[in-house]
């Protein structure tokens, strides 16, 4: 039978500011991947997220980035391989702590915005990422585009890691996700994301933008929780996939 792992991107609120509809969208994922005060969040954001995780038995995850909250960590950024290092480690111990606090643990780490992106291009990057988070803990899976550096970067340093495609975003035809700065790059229509969710984790192929079927392994599927429709993604596609026998349970850990 055919399994599936859904994340989602939360706790991306700061302050007085709400960002998504979290409180809806834990109960329909298995995985959240919950910002760590540097590009979103903040630690009473930080702590209500973990705490909804743990109500819904949602896997805990952090969701790392740079030190760009004006820009929500989308912007990049030139940092030496050791302040990179420091930062990642810094903003996991920030959340394994609050997971400690409610009992629990985080089980894996999933680079945010730029950072994801640029390490899924650059392996230097991607061995950056992976070595903060064997010193933060070497059991810890990390999130990765499906085929990228960063699955390379890991399976080179033996680190857990879990391949990761997306849902609501559309796809170049050489794997790789369309740009935020483009007005194709998000998959708001239920329907189609259903079909591509349907299409990564039965055919394991995925239609690009430019009409050409790419080939793509998923252990995870993600939907953002900014994206405005991202509840009724998430529950189209969590239905569908059941209803073709497909079970949707937290990412195991390859070896």
């Amino acid at each position: 039978m055919p399994r599936i792992d859904i994340n989602c991107d939360l706790g991306e609120g700061f302050g007085i500011y709400k960002l998504g509809l979290d409180e809806q969208i834990y109960p329909l994922i298995t995985s959240a991947n919950i910002a760590c005060g540097f590009h979103a969040g903040d630690p009473q954001v930080m702590r209500a997220s973990v705490s909804l995780a743990v109500q819904h038995h949602v896997a805990i995850g952090a969701h790392p980035g740079t030190p760009d909250l004006i820009g929500f960590g989308r912007r990049g950024m030139e940092l030496s391989a050791e302040e990179l290092e420091n930062a990642l480690i810094y903003q996991m111990g920030a959340l394994q702590a609050f997971a400690k606090a409610h009992g629990s643990r985080l089980s894996h780490v999933k680079p945010h915005g730029w950072l994801y992106n640029a390490a899924a291009e650059d392996l230097n990057l991607a061995s950056t990422v992976v070595r903060a988070i064997q010193s933060a803990s070497p059991d810890l899976v990390l999130f990765g585009l499906s085929g990228s550096q960063l699955i390379q970067a890991a399976k080179q340093a033996s680190l857990p890691y879990a391949e990761e495609a997306f849902i609501d975003r559309t796809y170049q035809s050489d794997g790789t996700l369309t740009s935020r700065r483009s007005d194709q790059a998000l998959i708001t229509d239920p329907e189609r994301a259903t079909q591509q969710a349907l299409d990564l984790v039965l055919r394991g192929r995925v239609q690009a933008l430019n009409g050409s079927e790419v080939k793509i392994h998923a252990d995870t599927l993600c939907v953002h929780g900014d994206n405005p429709n991202a509840v009724v993604l998430l529950t189209r596609g969590r239905n569908k996939l059941r209803k073709e026998g497909v079970e949707i349970l937290p990412s195991g850990r390859r070896p």
